[in-house]
């Protein structure tokens, strides 16, 4: 077969099949053009999913005649100043959208500009202009997309539900939103509830404005970030490690006010949250980044979802720095979620008066009235009412949870965490504060501490050791051997020394002297795994921090023990001076804080 030029309508109709993938991406290009134009009100209407109806109505700068006859040419744009590609500040530049569009859908643009007396109107049917004609209309731009992709069954035949498609439109708005605080949005339909988000100004926008999107709870429970090194400025909330979720639906980024979706930027935010988050959880962030358009490409991907940074290892470093500095800044902090949730796991029962069961007599037939007794009866002594009291209040006389009477130089106020009370369960620590009880997981908490403390005398050279009486000779599989003694010199790092005994057995020297009298074949055989699952030595170094973790875990003190009061007083005092002691290395909350007036509500007080 010879080649052949295609026709304009074929080359449309292939353009916007990388263009128009589903309805969402035609609001995302139309509502990007109005942005653009310095649109401050943006109205989205849509019926049937997008697919019957998109109308988007902005205040705009508006259109000519000129410029209204050329938008819907393929390649016009008025968003590039020259040829060039590397210094883009428009959310769009390509100048395809409204071409690609009308060739798939029945297109109307109307436009006015503040200097004309009305506006003008045009259409495009299926690729086929007519227009433009006289409209009544204000300053700004009305685009009306109907009919998307009937011309195209096969296309068509390939989009979600109705529902799901105008899910998808709303995920889109609600990104644009976060992007463009100061702009008003409005989205309705036949198809939806309708959405209002105004426009957000001030210092706190940011804060505004992802509270009307993601939640009034996600400010509460996150940390601002502010961090700029080498031209990269780093913004947004970064929601606190306790406040997450089972997916990624809650994390969004942008770029120089442009949604994306970025391997390098996806990485660093799974290495700032790595120490706080088990694998199956994923933080709740909104993260704007800000760059010299000409160190980014942004023409990587047909609808701009993807880009490529000019030094990705700058902002990568640059991201987790300014997270790991925001999540430092919350201290102890855990989220309120997490007091939420205790509360509604309590379940008050409504007692009932139950009626007294009816005597055995009722139904049994009435004794003689001078019947005698069987012979051989004897009255048996009675026991007095108050002997059955007494006997009932002796149960009472010993604690059910071991309490001990501890002496606080301080009031409860000038605590945090408040002063220990109680230990129940040998495994959480009950303490009191100001206006709350608290409730501490004390395997959890001290868990963190020694983790915070093996990392941080890390920093500063070789963890001590302590030497073993008596080396401990553990038996292990021969490949289990090797690879600990393949890691042998970082594990001597943290301050454990160990040596190979015979072809199966380890023998273990010296230990952290921070974990004390520790389990040492336990810490052996679970480094031994953690070595296995890892398959490989020469990534040891990567899995320093997940070693620790190991560690810390053996080293900490372990559900079951009792403590004094000075030693669960002791705990609380350093988890108030340590960072990120809200949560254990696995993401979960190490203390509850329940307020007097959640108390108060629980029992009906309030």
């Amino acid at each position: 077969m010879a080649i052949r030029q295609l026709p304009d309508d074929l080359v449309n109709k292939i353009a916007a099949g990388e263009v128009v993938e589903r309805p969402a991406s035609v609001v995302k290009e139309l509502v990007e053009n109005a942005l653009d134009a310095g649109a401050k009100r943006i109205a989205i209407t849509t019926a049937a999913g997008g697919k019957g109806l998109i109308r988007i109505e902005d205040d705009g700068h508006g259109m000519d005649e000129t410029d209204l006859l050329l938008s819907v040419e393929r390649h016009a744009t008025s968003k590039l100043a020259d040829d060039g590609l590397d210094d883009i500040r428009t959310l769009g530049f390509r100048g395809e959208a409204l071409a690609s569009i009308g060739a798939v859908s029945d297109l109307s643009i109307a436009s006015r500009t503040a200097e004309a007396q009305s506006g003008l109107k045009l259409t495009l049917r299926r690729g086929l202009r007519d227009g433009p004609v006289p409209q009544a209309m204000n300053r700004g731009t009305i685009v009306e997309v109907k009919n998307l992709f009937a011309a195209i069954p096969a296309r068509l035949k390939f989009l979600k539900s109705d529902r799901a498609e105008a899910n998808a439109i709303t995920d889109v708005v609600k990104r644009l939103a976060m992007a463009h605080r100061g702009v008003h949005f409005v989205l309705s339909g036949s198809d939806r509830s309708a959405i209002n988000w105004p426009a957000q100004t001030g210092e706190n926008a940011v804060h505004a404005r992802l509270a009307q999107i993601i939640g009034t709870d996600f400010p509460k429970n996150a940390q601002e970030i502010a961090f700029s090194r080498g031209g990269i400025v780093v913004g947004g909330l970064a929601g606190l490690p306790t406040f997450s979720r089972a997916n990624t639906l809650n994390q969004f980024y942008f770029v120089n006010g442009r949604s994306v979706r970025d391997k390098v930027l996806l990485g660093a935010v799974r290495a700032a949250y790595a120490d706080f988050l088990h694998r199956d959880r994923f933080p709740v962030l909104a993260l704007f980044v800000a760059i010299d358009p000409a160190d980014v490409d942004v023409n990587v991907h047909p609808t701009k979802a993807e880009l490529r940074f000019r030094d990705p290892g700058a902002v990568r470093g640059t991201v987790i720095r300014a997270l790991t500095e925001a999540l430092g800044a919350a201290g102890f902090r855990a989220s309120s979620s997490v007091a939420d949730n205790a509360l509604a796991s309590f379940r008050v029962s409504e007692a009932k008066p139950q009626a007294p069961e009816p005597s055995q007599s009722a139904f049994a037939e009435p004794a003689p009235a001078h019947s005698a007794p069987p012979p051989g009866w004897t009255p048996a002594e009675r026991p007095s009412f108050s002997a059955d009291i007494a006997a009932h209040q002796r149960r009472f006389d010993a604690p059910s949870a071991r309490m001990e009477v501890v002496t606080e130089s301080a009031p409860d106020t000038d605590y945090p965490l408040g002063v220990a009370r109680a230990q129940v369960f040998e495994n959480y620590i009950v303490a009191q504060n100001g206006d709350a009880l608290v409730l501490i997981d004390q395997h959890a908490a001290h868990e963190r501490l020694v983790y915070e403390r093996f990392r941080n005398q890390l920093r500063s050279g070789p963890v001590p050791s302590q030497a073993q009486l008596i080396p401990v000779v553990i038996d292990l599989p021969e490949e289990d051997c090797g690879r600990l003694e393949e890691a042998r010199p970082v594990l001597e790092r943290l301050g454990l020394y160990l040596e190979r005994f015979g072809p199966s057995s380890i023998a273990v020297n010296e230990t952290p002297a921070l974990l004390g009298q520790t389990d040492v074949e336990g810490l052996i055989r679970d480094l031994a795994d953690g070595l296995a699952e890892w398959d490989s030595v020469a990534i040891i170094e990567e899995r320093m921090d997940a070693i620790i973790a190991r560690m810390a875990c053996h080293g900490s003190v372990r559900s079951g023990r009792r403590l004094r009061g000075d030693e669960m007083n002791a705990l609380l005092r350093e988890m108030e001076a340590t960072p990120h002691s809200g949560q254990c290395i696995h993401g979960r909350p190490t203390y509850i804080e329940l307020k007097k007036g959640d108390l108060e509500r629980l029992f009906g007080r309030r």
